[in-house]
């Protein structure tokens, strides 16, 4: 399933979600193109049978960030909901998602790989906040970054408005993956195999058992937890099928539900 739209890329293929901003020459995140993000967002939420969302780019950039243009006092209004309006959609997609990042991705291009899932980079890769420089915050940064890398890590990164490689970003845990360019795709077609090959009811009930533990004290995510693996992953097809195959010595056959 492919749809055409004019600043990104949308295709979907055996439950597999892709889009890719396309906004040449550096992915420029104008409202426009956020605005097409939030219509095919909206759609996918709807779709139960979603195994994997992947976001990536065209061109050299991930994306230089949002349309300075449109931070000024009278556009603003208008951009930031929308801006704010796609994190929040994204955050209501439950099936595992991630960026594959090659180049730059600033400002809210940063923001929006980091905020999936799983972020793999190639070592060209460019991470950085830089609205420090235009008198700003990055609204999406400043709520998820301190979870990702620590308050004082997050501090540095947006006080500084520094651009860090990929090998740093990984480093300090911003980012999961970095490869090089020659084996780049290779390993991102390495990681996408790996997660479409698991059941796909069961990534998800996995990643909202990890969301509702991040901001829990341990004992209630533990509680969490528990409640969650007895009274949702247990009532799966899938997760009966996974521990008969092991014990039958075959590879499981995952139903998706």
């Amino acid at each position: 399933m492919s749809q055409a739209y004019e600043n990104i890329l949308f295709k979907k293929s055996n439950n597999v979600a892709e889009i890719a901003l396309n906004n040449p020459p550096v992915n420029i995140m104008t409202q426009a193109m956020m605005e097409e993000m939030i219509s095919v967002l909206d759609e996918l939420i709807k779709d139960d049978a979603l195994h994997l969302l992947i976001f990536k780019a065209e061109g050299k950039h991930f994306s230089a960030g949002a349309d300075v243009a449109e931070h000024t006092k009278e556009r603003c209004p208008d951009m930031i909901p929308v801006f704010m309006k796609l994190f929040y959609q994204m955050n209501r997609i439950t099936c595992p998602t991630i960026a594959v990042v090659q180049g730059s991705a600033l400002g809210g291009g940063c923001e929006l790989a980091t905020f999936c899932d799983i972020v793999i980079a190639s070592e060209k890769a460019k991470f950085g906040q830089p609205e420090i420089m235009v008198g700003a915050f990055p609204p999406v940064a400043v709520a998820i970054f301190p979870h990702l890398i620590g308050r004082n890590r997050t501090l540095e990164l947006l006080l500084t408005g520094d651009v860090i490689s990929a090998i740093e970003a990984e480093k300090i845990g911003l980012i999961n993956k970095v490869f090089p360019e020659d084996i780049f795709q290779e390993k991102t077609d390495e990681l996408i195999s790996k997660m479409i090959s698991k059941s796909s009811v069961v990534l998800k009930i996995t990643k909202m058992a990890t969301d509702t533990g991040l901001y829990a004290p341990v004992d209630q995510a533990l509680k969490n937890a528990e409640k969650i693996y007895l009274g949702q992953l247990l009532d799966t097809e899938d997760a009966h099928e996974g521990i008969q195959a092991f014990l039958e010595k075959r590879p499981p056959v995952w139903k998706g539900k």
